[in-house]
């Protein structure tokens, strides 16, 4: 699953086999990392480079990690701060929050 709203908004590429999704430009790679526990994706760190911090990018990773959880009818864990943050900042997204640590 890749998601580009516009030709300026970065592809953000979802990569199962190592349970993240990424956006990857030529400073570095911004990653959303999650764990699989049954129909829950549990996501527990972002990060995204030094040279590339104030672009929106991780907020990019965290809607785009919430929208592929209700676009494949299972739910979300937030233990990243920022994935928390994110989704009290868009309440749209609590419906799909099992697990708030």
């Amino acid at each position: 699953m890749s998601r580009a709203s516009s030709s300026s908004e970065p592809e953000v590429k979802h990569n199962p086999a190592q349970q993240r999704f990424e956006i990857v430009l030529e400073e570095g790679t911004a990653v959303l990392v999650y764990m699989k526990v049954g129909d829950t994706l549990i996501f527990h760190h972002t990060e995204v480079p030094e040279a590339l911090e104030g672009k929106g990018l991780a907020s990019l990773l965290a809607k785009t990690g919430l929208d592929f959880v209700r676009e494949n009818h299972i739910t979300a864990g937030a233990l990243c701060p920022f994935v928390k943050g994110y989704v009290e900042k868009h309440p749209e997204y609590q419906d799909l929050i099992k697990l708030r640590h």
